[in-house]
């Protein structure tokens, strides 16, 4: 990847982040009801990093980037999203150069349920040991494989797998 993604990755996650949001706005605006709300945390603790509500339908999302064709191939889940209205992990994957986004792997339940159980979820470790290597556990983080999420191809079959069929 190249060293601009790297360097500026923080700029990149919200890059991704607007995108996105912006993508499903388009949606609701295109629907003829613009009812999508989007909220954001002003605190970080619970693991979602926007809130977005539509047909009454309350979705707390931790997102994720990766890029197309990029090797990752689990994500770390923070366990407080179990706790929050239809909490859910929204996988955006993009292409490099145009920044296209989709597909869009997604964990989460059906609209209005809660976040399925992370409790078979291995625990993740801190990436960076202590000075005698020993990486520590970090017990509200849990580690997801790609195989637990669900692809959906375009902006539009996601936004009905967050806010229901008659989205």
């Amino acid at each position: 990847m190249s060293s601009k993604h790297t360097e500026h990755s923080s700029y990149r996650e919200k890059l991704i982040e607007h995108l996105f949001v912006g993508e499903l706005l388009k949606i609701s605006w295109q629907k003829g009801d613009c009812q999508l709300e989007v909220a954001k945390p002003e605190v970080d603790n619970s693991g979602y990093d926007v809130i977005l509500e539509a047909n009454r339908i309350v979705r707390h999302v931790q997102l994720k980037a990766s890029y197309v064709g990029g090797k990752t191939a689990r994500q770390k889940i923070h366990v407080k999203l179990r706790d929050k209205p239809s909490g859910c992990v929204v996988w955006v994957y993009f292409d490099e150069e145009s920044l296209e986004l989709g597909p869009f792997y997604f964990f989460g339940s059906e609209a209005g349920e809660p976040l399925p159980s992370l409790e078979n979820a291995k625990i993740a470790k801190h990436t960076k040991g202590d000075s005698d290597g020993h990486k520590a556990e970090r017990p509200n983080i849990r580690e997801l494989n790609k195989g637990s999420f669900t692809c959906y191809e375009s902006a539009s079959e996601i936004y009905q797998a967050l806010f229901g069929e008659h989205a």
